[in-house]
């Protein structure tokens, strides 16, 4: 089945990752000065991973909790996706395109 552009699902989507990614520690991160020595060089680390694992925490606690919403509470649900939508008027829909995944060290020796 191909997938279609629905914007209802699109201004959802960009709301709860306003909610559940941008408004969490990454915020954090992104207010800091950037660094001139290591910008653009993808070899070096720009994040440690206890600040992944903080960002990921958050995001996956405030994802559920959204679900979480939708399923039993639709009014608190519907309040948090209007706040995010605030966040998010600018922001590009969704492309289409199937998503990339990260290959494994495995995968890689392999190919």
């Amino acid at each position: 089945m191909e997938i279609t552009l629905d914007h209802t699902l699109a201004i959802e989507a960009k709301a709860m990752v306003a909610l559940a990614f941008r408004n969490g520690p990454i915020e954090g991160l992104h207010a800091g000065k950037p660094c001139a020595a290591c910008a653009g060089r993808q070899e070096i680390s720009h994040i440690s991973d206890q600040e992944m694992k903080a960002m990921m925490k958050s995001a996956v606690d405030t994802l559920y909790r959204l679900l979480w919403q939708r399923e039993n509470d639709s009014a608190a649900y519907l309040k948090n996706l209007a706040l995010g939508e605030r966040y998010t008027m600018q922001w590009d829909d969704p492309e289409l395109k199937k998503p990339m995944r990260k290959r494994s060290s495995t995968e890689s020796q392999n190919s």
